[in-house]
């Protein structure tokens, strides 16, 4: 039985469930079915990493003309990635939305939607279907930032919306162009075809323009903080666990996989620039913020940042500093995919308890919540990319590519964003462990803090397991020289 398309039938049967049913208990059913497709997604990565890549035609129809969705090692890996992170969330959800009974009548809807958005992006093998995962994607995550429905909700929904339209815009534009040169869509004819004239540099340009604008990367990523800092905490997580990595997916699939040969070396210069530009402006901003949560937003922003320092770093170089840079990147949208979401959902039990976002109003917060306080530490840990957790791993990966390949520069920008990583964490430490005023401090469920840990956990542990992971997602024919 083959599993790919059942990881798109659940999600979208549960989501018309939880729409059309909504006096059923659609969180327990939630969970049932997130258990079913954590199933089905290891069962998918077994078999991936037993017999090799894996394709379907739907339909029995193949490309140029049918939907073929394909697994190998990376997109099972981030398949399972996404089932583990989605039912920490919707367990915490299960026990966070009880202070929200009007929100999670749409939450649970959108929740399903959205997985059916990402687990279509990860098995992907053409541009229009990548396109329309993308644009499912922003509809339920827009959603679901609106969910409240207040001023500040609908205000940063729009400007989330805005912003993915015009991304969306862009990379459509790109896509009507390569269709119109070459008579494909298909990622892998595509490679195949490309030719480095005009037309195509045109449309990888305005494709990579509209994916950096849906990715938030540094100077496009004013839409973000407002977005994934004002959401409910079970959002932000989903949000900036695994929405944003989708269209960084994409790009690197269409840069390594079809256009490497295509564009400049420049041009990957200037988008390590750019992750450059969002870890020193992302990292810097996370120190000035007042609100918790902002400040755990701009440190999203400042992480996208190390994703694009793919680029500079695999493209133009050996074939050993290339597969550094590749298995670091890849580690590093695992490691911090976990770590992020523990921090979110730790961040939100401490504002759910203390009914306030200031950082201020965290003082002496923890003597009451050291749980969800530890396990902001944890993910802190993975965050900062201290040993021995995974977001060390990928740093050091990212270092040794760097060094391998004689650009410097880079390092010390790796350099330079752990030591303001550690400046806004410890800011948060030093806040929580010094008395302030007598603060009332409202009973959580255990289950909120018990679902922040185990995700920092899973953060710390891929440090003790990495070959696991990293061998998996080792897809070394789209780098330079197709080997290590």
């Amino acid at each position: 039985m083959n599993l790919m398309p059942l990881l798109l039938i659940i999600p979208l049967a549960w989501a018309l469930i939880s729409l059309l049913a909504p006096r059923l208990p659609i969180g327990l059913l939630a969970i049932v079915g997130m258990l079913i497709q954590l199933f089905a997604s290891a069962m998918l990565w077994f078999s991936v990493h037993v017999n090799g890549p894996e394709s379907y035609a739907i339909g029995d129809w193949m490309a140029p003309l049918g939907i073929t969705l394909i697994a190998d090692g990376l997109t099972a890996t981030l398949l399972a990635m996404t089932a583990l992170i989605a039912i920490i969330c919707a367990f915490y959800a299960l026990f966070y939305l009880r202070q929200y009974p009007r929100e999670q009548r749409f939450f649970w809807p959108l929740f399903w939607f959205l997985l059916a958005a990402l687990n279509g992006i990860w098995l992907a093998a053409d541009l229009f279907n990548l396109y329309v995962g993308l644009e499912l994607l922003t509809l339920a995550a827009v959603g679901m930032v609106a969910l409240t429905a207040d001023k500040q909700a609908l205000a940063a929904g729009l400007r989330y919306l805005y912003a993915a339209l015009l991304g969306s815009l862009a990379y459509l534009l790109g896509v009507a162009l390569l269709y119109g040169a070459y008579g494909t869509l298909s990622l892998g004819q595509l490679s195949n075809m490309l030719e480095p004239n005009i037309t195509t540099q045109v449309a990888l340009g305005l494709m990579t323009l509209g994916l950096l604008m849906k990715s938030a990367v540094f100077p496009l990523h004013t839409w973000l903080p407002p977005a994934h800092g004002g959401a409910l905490a079970p959002v932000s997580a989903l949000l900036s666990a695994l929405v944003v990595k989708a269209s960084f997916y994409i790009l690197a699939r269409l840069w390594l996989q079809a256009g490497f040969d295509i564009m400049p070396v420049s041009a990957a210069q200037l988008l390590g620039l750019m992750g450059a530009g969002a870890i020193v402006w992302g990292g810097w901003q996370a120190m000035r913020q007042s609100d918790i949560k902002m400040l755990v937003a701009y440190s999203t922003v400042a992480q996208l940042g190390y994703l694009m320092l793919l680029f500079p770093l695999a493209i133009g170089v050996s074939a050993i500093s290339a597969t550094l840079a590749w298995q670091g990147t890849m580690f590093h949208l695992l490691s911090h995919g976990f770590a992020k979401a523990a921090m979110f959902l730790s961040v939100g039990t401490l504002v759910l308890a203390v009914g306030k976002k200031g950082l201020d109003d965290m003082a002496g917060i923890s003597r009451q919540l050291p749980l969800s306080l530890f396990a902001f530490g944890l993910s802190a840990i993975s965050i900062m990319g201290l040993p021995p957790s995974g977001g060390f791993n990928a740093k050091w990966l990212l270092l040794q590519s760097a060094i391998s390949s004689g650009q410097w520069h880079w390092m010390i920008v790796l350099v330079l964003g752990g030591l303001l990583t550690a400046g806004y964490v410890f800011r948060v430490f030093r806040i929580s462990f010094v008395d302030g005023p007598p603060t009332d401090i409202k009973p959580t469920p255990l289950p909120l803090e018990l679902s922040a840990l185990l995700l920092a956990v899973i953060a710390i542990g891929l440090g003790f397991v990495s070959s696991w992971p990293l061998a998996s997602m080792s897809v070394t024919e789209l780098l330079p020289g197709g080997s290590l």
